[in-house]
């Protein structure tokens, strides 16, 4: 363990500087992972260098071209996709080579799912048995520049993207995928990982009521994202009644016995259970609610001191009520802005959070230390 990594700790929260692919944390230490990774092809978080070439150089991976736009003028310059030999790593005026070690930034959805693997493998070593795994990933483009960049725009910076960072650089249409193809990442990643050994045990739909717009006038507006469930073992922890939804059918045990003339079935469920009252068909629900259902619809938050929009705190809530037990650790591995730890925090869990980039860590210090001490539930 790289203790040097560590930047923050408020006695129930960890920060640590470090690659998500080099857990700077030990064996079978944690009970839940909350995460959102880098989305592929959408943001630059500012890790990259250069490397040779000329320093004094504005480097560009792209050759700027002029165009004719109405309302820029003729003299309005654009990134067109033409990389210097073919290499969009390569500065296209002076030679220099970029490298970045974070991650969304891969040529390619295979590479991204790679290094996804990879680190999901460090996260498959510190998580417990009994351990769950809630990504959520969002989809894009090919040749679209992001997941809210329309699809019939010149390939390049994604200036609508909703999710932490820069935009990213430009990146051309990969091999297999035409233009306006929906590249289909978040299952991409899913199936990788559970090809490598997770239990891919449910997809949820983050459904958003006030999603980003977009320009798009030949398929609907992007208007959802998923969060995947992902196990090491067949049985995990998992609390369904710290999530469950209330509808307003709810009765209690004596009501729905008395009603129904019989008893309450073995371990108190009776969702989807008919009374079965001659023609009509009237239905209870366990008293404290039914079963979580797989979409949700949660509006994107944004964070005061961050001038993008983050990872929603009511996301947040459910994966740690149901994934992680009382006095348990919670992990984030792409911490941003720590949204994930102080909602752990809130509830009385402890968590860690791992970050390459030293800006987001402060950001995250900063607002946990804001966090009153966590309500026990």
């Amino acid at each position: 363990m790289k203790e040097d990594s560590l930047i923050f700790d408020n006695g129930f929260a960890r920060l640590y500087q470090a690659d998500a692919r080099s857990l700077p944390i030990p064996d079978n230490s944690v009970d839940c992972v909350v995460t959102s990774p880098p989305y592929w092809g959408l943001r630059d978080y500012g890790l990259g260098k250069w490397e040779g070439g000329n320093e004094d150089c504005q480097h560009t991976v792209s050759m700027p071209i002029k165009w004719n736009d109405p309302k820029r003028g003729t003299n309005y310059t654009r990134p067109e996709v033409a990389h210097r030999g073919g290499d969009s790593s390569a500065c296209f005026l002076c030679g220099a080579k970029r490298t970045d070690d974070g991650i969304g930034l891969e040529p390619t959805p295979e590479a991204y799912c790679a290094n996804m693997v990879e680190v999901f493998r460090e996260v498959w070593r510190v998580l417990k048995p009994t351990g769950t795994v809630w990504m959520n990933l969002g989809d894009s483009y090919s040749g679209g520049g992001g997941a809210h960049k329309p699809e019939h725009a010149n390939p390049g910076l994604s200036k609508s993207a909703e999710r932490n960072g820069v935009p990213a650089s430009e990146r051309v249409v990969m091999s297999g995928l035409k233009p306006k193809d929906l590249v289909g990442i978040p299952w991409r990643v899913a199936f990788a990982l559970q090809s490598d050994g997770w239990y891919l045990r449910s997809d949820i739909i983050w459904s958003k009521p006030n999603p980003m717009p977009e320009s798009v006038t030949d398929r609907p507006t992007k208007a959802h994202e998923y969060i995947f469930l992902l196990t090491k073992s067949p049985k995990y922890y998992y609390d369904a009644d710290a999530i469950r939804e209330h509808t307003g059918n709810e009765i209690s045990w004596d009501e729905w016995s008395e009603s129904t003339g019989r008893h309450a079935p073995s371990g108190n469920l009776v969702e989807g259970v008919n009374a079965g009252f001659g023609s009509k068909q009237e239905s209870f629900t366990h008293p404290n609610g039914r079963n979580k259902r797989t979409v949700w619809e949660i509006a994107t938050q944004p964070y005061p001191e961050a001038h993008f929009a983050t990872f929603p705190e009511d996301l947040v809530e459910p994966c740690i009520l149901a994934g992680c037990p009382q006095n348990g650790t919670v992990l984030d591995p792409f911490a941003g802005s720590g949204t994930t730890l102080a909602v752990a925090q809130k509830f009385g869990r402890k968590s860690v959070g791992v970050d390459l980039s030293r800006d987001y860590l402060r950001l995250a210090s900063n607002r946990l230390r804001c966090i009153p001490f966590p309500m026990l539930i």
